[in-house]
């Protein structure tokens, strides 16, 4: 093991949340090291982020109702006002006068647009890919401030700790793990997506930060609060079938390989979602319709789908080719009509809750912050409004990176994960994952039938005792990963086992009739 390494903060990720992070605490003068298991820029999640960015404009309060009526009044008042009133600020400091993003423009006036549940035209964006129009920006930034190193391809396996603190993270890149000592950790690792067969997350999205901060002894919450989005583009059934015969690396059968996000501008523009009758549907389960919150929608969806075969992204009421080219692309790519229609379905999107986090990111751990979507700040509740997953990001990034700053550094002896035993077979972390999906796509995900998580718990336990077992004298990324996940998973079933009441994303159904013989 080579020499250790050290930096006033350590930022475990490289989205928009970790990037905050890392300037809030150059800003304040530390020392920063930013490590990301993404190889830039498409690794990261913020860096598939379509719709935009919302702020608050002139009217922060009418902002923070859509806010709470979208999460069913369970999103935390305080927090949400932490996020409207710093909203512009953020927005201005770090995207137009730090980076000049070159956000859409009407003229010479910014461009604001609506999607769901919004009131009115409140978001900035990029044609329908502003994640990378901000990301890349902010990583160049970065790249050339004096003050911060970022190593890519580099994952988190373990925090060290010791007593209720945090003193760094053990680091492993190349098949080489070595401590990375810290006056602080700040954990912005993004979501879940990788614990289920249809994602619009990147890959590797195992809740690593998650499971390290609650093995690590941090308090975590929300963990039920899965949010799907309701329009992702998905493949034909021949699509589909072509691509399990010409490949061998698909992620699981349940998966719709080639799936990728429909942005929810595009309804907030005119787009219709049309059963596999034909028929718009969206009227009959909500007043605001195709606009109605992404958990009623994403339910919609789901229920049409099994009743008419497809629903359809009817793209016709707007100009899609001129007002989304990007979109236009990837259809044209993927050998979707999308003047007949886009195909989609629901896909795990977001998680709503995390490791439990106050108004500056500092979780229950003395000197470890969460930021970004491994956090549960509180501004989401059950369910989040579209197009502040960013804006909390940015907001709560800078306010971590600010306060993790200036701690001295304090190294202690490095927990020894071991190298004992053989190699594990090559599909072994695969094999294992693909029962872990199928337990949250059967148990977990749009819909939850009460009598059936007990059952999820226990598979999910199951497989957590198994990981755990090689965990003791084997250490490589791919096993982490899947210690991580499962750790997640097991949550997640956990938290949905212990809340009986059906709000948001956590959408319970009564178990179906038993059938006659």
């Amino acid at each position: 093991m080579s020499a250790q390494k050290t930096s006033d903060v350590l930022v475990v990720g490289s989205g928009i949340a970790g990037l905050a992070a890392a300037l809030g605490a150059t800003r304040e003068g530390g020392d920063v090291t930013v490590a990301t298991k993404a190889t830039r820029p498409e690794g990261a999640s913020s860096w598939w982020a379509q719709g935009g960015i919302a702020v608050s404009r002139d009217d922060p309060e009418q902002f923070k109702r859509d806010i709470l009526a979208a999460s069913d009044d369970t999103a935390d008042p305080d927090a949400v006002d932490v996020l409207v009133e710093n909203a512009n600020d953020a927005v201005e400091d770090v995207l137009l006068d730090t980076l000049e993003v070159e956000f859409d423009a009407n003229g010479e006036d910014l461009d604001f647009t609506r999607e769901a549940a919004h009131s009115e035209d409140r978001i900035l964006h990029v044609d329908a890919a502003t994640g990378k129009h901000i990301h890349v920006p902010f990583l160049n930034y970065l790249d050339a401030h004096d003050g911060v190193e970022i190593l890519d391809d580099t994952a988190a396996l373990e925090l060290v700790r010791h007593e209720g603190r945090v003193h760094g993270a053990m680091l492993e890149y190349n098949g080489e793990v070595r401590p990375h000592y810290a006056g602080s950790v700040v954990l912005a690792t993004g979501g879940i997506g990788d614990l289920y067969p249809r994602t619009t997350n990147p890959d590797d999205a195992t809740g690593d930060g998650i499971a390290m901060a609650a093995l690590a002894g941090a308090d975590v919450a929300d963990m039920e609060y899965v949010q799907f989005h309701p329009t992702v583009a998905v493949p034909s059934e021949a699509q589909r079938a072509s691509k399990r015969g010409g490949e061998t690396a698909e992620r699981d059968e349940a998966d719709d390989s080639g799936v990728f996000l429909v942005s929810e501008a595009v309804r907030g523009e005119g787009g219709l979602l049309r059963n596999g009758e034909g028929e718009r549907f969206m009227p009959d389960y909500h007043a605001d319709a195709e606009l109605a919150p992404r958990d009623v929608v994403a339910r919609a969806v789901k229920a049409e789908r099994e009743a008419t075969g497809e629903v359809r992204l009817d793209v016709s009421p707007l100009d899609f080719a001129a007002k989304f080219p990007g979109l236009t692309e990837r259809c044209v790519g993927h050998g979707i009509d999308y003047e007949g229609g886009i195909p989609v379905a629901p896909a795990e999107h977001f998680l709503c809750g995390g490791v439990s986090v106050d108004d500056r990111g500092r979780t229950s751990l003395d000197r470890l912050y969460a930021v970004g979507e491994c956090s549960r700040t509180g501004v989401h509740g059950a369910n989040r409004l579209a197009s502040t997953s960013l804006l909390e990001g940015l907001v709560w990034g800078l306010r971590a990176g600010e306060d993790a700053a200036g701690n001295g550094i304090d190294p202690i002896e490095a927990p020894d994960l071991l190298e004992r035993d053989p190699d594990l077979p090559a599909r072994f972390a695969s094999d294992k994952l693909h029962r872990l999906r199928r337990v949250m796509d059967e148990q977990l995900g749009v819909e939850r039938d009460p009598a059936e998580l007990g059952r999820a718990m226990a598979l999910l336990r199951r497989l957590k005792g198994e990981v755990d077992a090689y965990v003791r004298t084997r250490t490589s990324r791919s096993l982490y990963e899947l210690r991580h996940a499962s750790v997640t998973a097991l949550l997640v079933a956990r938290h949905a086992s212990e809340n009986d009441e059906s709000v948001g994303t956590h959408n319970l159904v009564d178990a179906p009739e038993p059938t006659a013989d």
